[in-house]
């Protein structure tokens, strides 16, 4: 087998993932029916809207070489902000600016600590997860926080459940996907972030600022994260600090199963987005076929296992 046409399977790999776990739910004739209808696939993206966000910044970070294990607890914290903030009267449009300011900051911290500390990313986000969780309780008071109606509470729902519209999340979610992609293929900033992750000590002696970059590229992945905490609290219309843990993993596994490398240098917004769609189609359909929660992580866990094997294999064949 030739060097393109293994280009071309690399970069089907996805696609070819999609379409196995559609026809997976789609084949049993009890299931097929609702699993294929526009309502049902109205869902899955509805549900595909948290992971696809996260897993933007989430492609950035792995991209550089890094990773991020704080994600949940970031949404947990920035859709506690949120909703305290709509609890004291704001207005959407400011308390989601914050939302996603918060965001942010949490991915700046992680940001400067990786570069300035030189300590690896995993060590550095561990300890943001348990103290960004910490603070998302702290702030609730380790329960959940309810306030009035607002408009974010529309913002992931439709109001004919059975229409072809489709949620606002969608939409923001396709259209930072076309942007995010773009900006990594078409900028400097975007060039950078594929060479350090390349080779680091290269791309600091051609002249790439590191350091200021990775703080960059968490900054915004956490802003990303943040924007995922505003989606979050409208899907539950409550802050709850104890939400979205372990999503971190379906983020990750959405971007390694788009075909990025925890090595880095590789990855497209693209892939992941296939990849967070693979996610969702597995939640949903195993909801559809009547299968416990446990059995659930199972798979999950094992289409993690499975895509990290491909990874080093990949890896393994450029070498």
């Amino acid at each position: 087998m030739n060097d393109s046409v293994k280009r071309i399977l690399a970069k089907a790999g996805p696609f070819l993932g999609l379409i196995l776990v559609i026809a997976l739910f789609a084949l049993p004739t009890e299931s097929r029916d609702s699993f294929l209808s526009y309502h049902n696939s109205k869902i899955i993206l509805t549900q595909t809207v948290i992971v696809a966000i996260g897993a933007l910044g989430m492609t950035m970070i792995i991209v550089s070489g890094g990773i991020d294990l704080s994600v949940g607890s970031s949404i947990a914290l920035t859709s506690v902000v949120g909703a305290l903030l709509l609890q004291k009267g704001w207005g959407a449009a400011p308390a989601a600016v914050v939302m996603i300011l918060s965001g942010g900051m949490v991915g700046l911290l992680n940001g400067a600590a990786i570069a300035g500390l030189r300590m690896t990313p995993f060590i550095i986000t561990l300890g943001t997860l348990g103290v960004a969780r910490g603070s998302a309780k702290w702030l609730g008071d380790n329960q959940t926080v309810n306030y009035d109606s607002s408009p974010i509470n529309g913002w992931m729902t439709t109001v004919d459940p059975h229409s072809y519209a489709l949620p606002a999340g969608v939409w923001v979610a396709m259209a930072l996907a076309v942007l995010t992609s773009l900006v990594l293929r078409n900028t400097v900033f975007g060039r950078h972030v594929f060479a350090i992750g390349s080779n680091e000590q290269t791309a600091r002696l051609c002249g790439i600022p590191t350091k200021r970059l990775k703080i960059a590229i968490y900054a915004l992945a956490g802003c990303f994260f943040g924007l995922a905490g505003l989606f979050q609290l409208a899907r539950l219309r409550q802050g709850d600090p104890t939400v979205a843990i372990g999503l971190e993993l379906d983020i990750i596994a959405s971007v390694i199963i788009g075909g990025a490398s925890l090595n880095g240098g590789v990855g497209t917004i693209l892939g992941s987005m296939i990849g967070a769609l693979i996610m969702a189609v597995l939640r949903n359909g195993s909801q559809q076929m009547g299968w416990p929660t446990y059995f659930q992580e199972i798979i999950i866990g094992l289409v993690i296992i499975v895509a990290v094997f491909l990874d080093r294999l990949r890896q393994g064949r450029q070498n």
